[in-house]
């Protein structure tokens, strides 16, 4: 299985006409040299358009790619626009245009491309400065890195403690934008996209311990290392980052103008996308690695707007604290060794930063600067990778393949207006979470990073050609007024306190404590002072209607809780009775089985059996007849023996007593005497040997016979446990019909209950001068009970009233 690195099969691109050369335009839109800076134009109605900032970083060889023989002048810059891609040889596009389809030669062209001699502040200078500005003056901004693995993408985002990457360098240049206007306070945080919420003492001191737990986390990790003299790890050494490293490069708060009395706060996020889950890099890691991490939801705001659920931001203040924010979270990341990266991202990591602006205790607005380092796209064959490492690859395959359907589909949607396709933003939760930076609400650029190898040569042309769709797309940023714009304020309990920048009454009255509205109530209670007589005529009557109005809930709760339970009462029947005729049927249904079974396995054991015995005795197969006259002929010639032994001993003893006899005539008939016995004593030994065989053959027949009655007992023994199991399921049938007649005659009870409260009531409301009102569906009641507190103010002026007389 490989994994596919985004061929953008939808891309139209134009060819010059030399033979061996593809040409890649990507600013189809002019054909003059593309600036530096992305082309920006105003549309009617003052938005600002402009098409998105697409970079490209070559990453130099490293020694061992250089002793690999990796460099074989694939990637040749032309100038800061253009680069060409020549296909090396076995590549799958020199094999591809050998055989006459396609080209071995490409060419690009992009916003700027940095070299491999490129550092990291000009970098930050010409890619980043712009959008920070955007971001400190209250935009929002989106700045992704893409390539394939090992491209150097993180390095780019975040750096050395000696190179710091594009974040470092962009909290810098915001903590000296703002300088000593810091709000020290916590109480004003983030609150789902773009709003703010007020946080209680209680919630202050919570943050607060979080962050705090966060430190300590990273001090813990960093001073055994120190302590041991060992050098420094690069996580710990980041720590000390220094702002004047890159100070010059940074946006200076001189530059800008902002009123003194305004100050500002910054909270930042960190998490990460790993197999479609979304995991908070700021939680605390756990003790037990058998326990997985809480995977947060992506959830909506109700206005379009996407965010993670439960996700952790933490207030910084100096950059000593951001620093060790990108440790902890770095630690807590997903990553793993494969063949081309010894340190590879299997996840997306998305640092977020919030800036809030304040103006007394007041959010002005609320900017936002995301970072994505995206996990390299891979072929499994190449990187060699299996198993776990394997589900990571696809799903990050799959996340990016998600990207670029998106980005396609916003250039078409832009080439071809008549023709509108569906972008697919909720297929993906990285696309999901950028969907309004895409959509116009904020600047988004991209930076691709690519590496020079021989080896991974077509996986960086696909990179190409899908950076060639981005740049292409056109972003319609509006040119909103400030207070079209301004953030909604929050109380503690999520409930808006400011709505466009004008204080919700309302809302402000049920965020104040119980004890506050107390006090306005004993304030306002000498504004409608009544005669006594009136007022005690008043509570008579509300506590008439009060207690009228209870009984009427009483009577309707307890009608709607009798067809609850009848209801509740004949669904359990139904399923009692149908659960009653699926065991009878599989009672029967198992009884039938197992009587076929039992006949079809005593025909087949008979089958056996006779089958066998016949093969065996087909040939040597002697009726019992036949067998018992055998034996009595043995028995007979037995005796003929006997006697003709007797009488040769006879003659001998005769020829001896008598030697006047004829010798010759013995002679003779002693041979002839002898003979006889010869045959007969040879017909003696066939018989018995067939006397044996047939033994055998009739043992041979007992033991078999003993083997089918053994069998016939064990599938009798089979019968009778499948016999005791119906049983058990019938006295189960029993116990549950038990079940129901109890259920049946407490209903019964209930019922009667029922007859007699209703009697009961039936004597009060006689009694009582009230007259009930006429029933009306429940929906109208409940609505008649939460609209009524509003309407009737008189209610309320009445009990303040009553509370100031009796004081």
């Amino acid at each position: 299985m490989e994994g596919s690195c985004l061929e953008m099969s939808t891309v139209n691109f134009s060819y010059e006409n030399s033979v061996d050369m593809q040409y890649v335009d990507m600013d189809i839109t002019c054909n003059t040299p593309v600036s530096t800076s992305s082309r920006q134009s105003v549309v009617p109605g003052g938005a600002e358009q402009q098409t998105m900032r697409v970079y490209l970083r070559v990453r130099p060889f490293s020694k061992g790619e250089l002793a690999d023989n990796e460099d074989q002048d694939c990637i040749v810059i032309e100038n800061s626009q253009t680069v060409t891609l020549n296909a090396p040889k076995g590549s799958a596009t020199m094999k591809s245009s050998e055989k006459g389809v396609g080209m071995s030669l490409h060419k690009f062209s992009f916003s700027q491309i940095f070299g491999p001699e490129m550092t990291q502040s000009e970098l930050f200078e010409d890619t980043v400065k712009s959008q920070m500005c955007d971001f400190l003056e209250g935009k929002n901004a989106l700045i992704f890195s893409y390539g394939v693995t090992n491209a150097g993408k993180t390095h780019t985002i975040q750096g050395t403690p000696k190179e710091p990457g594009i974040l470092p360098r962009v909290l810098d240049a915001t903590f000296h934008y703002i300088g000593s206007h810091v709000y020290e306070g916590m109480d004003l945080k983030p609150y789902h996209r773009n709003d703010a919420q007020h946080l209680d003492p209680d919630q202050v001191k919570q943050e607060r311990s979080a962050k705090a737990a966060i430190f300590a986390s990273v001090k813990e990790a960093c001073d055994p290392l120190r302590a041991s003299g060992g050098l420094e790890s690069p996580s710990c050494s980041a720590t000390i980052l220094s702002s004047s490293l890159f100070y010059d490069q940074t946006v200076s708060a001189s530059n800008l103008t902002e009123a003194d009395s305004s100050q500002f706060t910054l909270w930042v996020a960190f998490f990460e996308i790993y197999n479609e889950l979304v995991y908070d890099l700021l939680q605390p890691s756990l003790c037990s690695k058998s326990k997985k991490r809480a995977a947060l939801r992506v959830c909506d705001d109700g206005a379009g707007n996407a965010y993670v659920k439960d996700l952790r931001w933490i207030n910084i203040q100096t950059m000593g604290e951001a620093s060790k924010l990108l440790q902890f979270g770095n630690r807590n990341r997903s990553a793993a060794a494969t063949k081309m990266n010894q340190s590879s991202s299997r996840s997306h990591s998305i640092f977020t930063m919030k800036l809030l602006k304040i103006d007394g205790s007041t959010v002005k607005r609320i900017s936002e600067f995301s970072l994505c380092d995206l996990a390299g796209s891979e072929r499994c064959n190449k990187t060699k990778t299996f198993g776990e490492r394997l589900k990571e690859a696809a799903n990050i395959n799959n996340s990016l393949l998600t990207l670029g359907k998106c980005i396609t589909a916003l250039r078409n949607n832009q080439t071809d207006r008549m023709k509108s396709s569906y972008i697919p933003f909720r297929e993906s939760k990285l696309t999901k979470l950028f969907q309004n930076v895409f959509c116009g609400k904020g600047s988004a650029s991209m930076i691709v990073n690519i590496n020079q190898c021989a080896s991974t040569y077509d996986e960086t042309l696909h990179v190409m050609k899908f950076s060639a769709v981005a740049k292409q797309v056109v972003q319609v940023i509006p040119d909103k007024p400030l207070e079209a714009l301004a953030p909604c304020l929050v109380g503690h309990d999520g409930k808006p306190l400011v709505r466009n920048g004008v204080v919700d009454s309302q809302a402000l009255e049920s965020y104040l404590s119980e004890e506050e509205q107390l006090d306005d109530e004993e304030d306002e209670a000498d504004m409608s002072v009544l005669p006594q007589n009136e007022l005690v005529n008043m509570i008579e009557s509300l506590r008439t209607k009060f207690l009228a109005e209870r009984r009427r809930h009483l009577v309707q709760e307890m009608e709607i809780r009798k067809e609850m339970g009848d209801a509740m009462l004949q669904q359990l029947m139904e399923s009692e009775e149908l659960r009653t005729r699926q065991v009878e049927e599989l009672k029967e249904s198992y009884q039938v089985k197992l009587e076929n079974t039992f006949e079809m396995y005593k025909d087949a054991f008979k089958e056996h059996a006779y089958q066998s015995a016949m093969n065996n005795l087909e040939d040597d197969y002697v009726p019992l007849d036949e067998f018992i006259a055998e034996q009595e002929k043995v028995e007979a010639l037995k005796r003929k023996v006997s006697e003709l032994e007797t009488l040769t001993s006879s003659v001998k003893g005769s020829v001896c007593a008598h030697p006047t006899v004829d010798q010759s005539c013995q002679t003779n008939a002693t041979e002839a005497a002898d003979d006889r016995c010869e045959r007969l004593y040879k017909e003696k030994c066939g018989l018995e040997r067939i006397c044996e065989d047939k033994q055998q053959l009739v043992l041979s027949l007992e033991k078999r016979l003993m083997e089918v009655s053994e069998t016939l007992q064990k599938i009798s023994a089979g019968f009778l446990e499948k016999s005791a199991d119906l049983e058990v399921l019938q006295r189960r049938c029993d116990d549950q019909n038990k079940s129901m007649d109890d259920i049946i005659q407490q209903n019964v009870e209930k019922d009667r209950e029922l007859d007699s409260l209703k009697g009961e009531l039936a004597k009060l409301s006689q009694k009582s001068p009230v007259k009930l009102k006429t029933k009306r569906g429940l929906l109208a009641n409940i609505r008649e009970a939460v609209t009524s507190p509003r309407k009737n103010s008189t209610g309320r002026t009445l009990r303040k009233t009553v509370r100031a007389v009796h004081h």
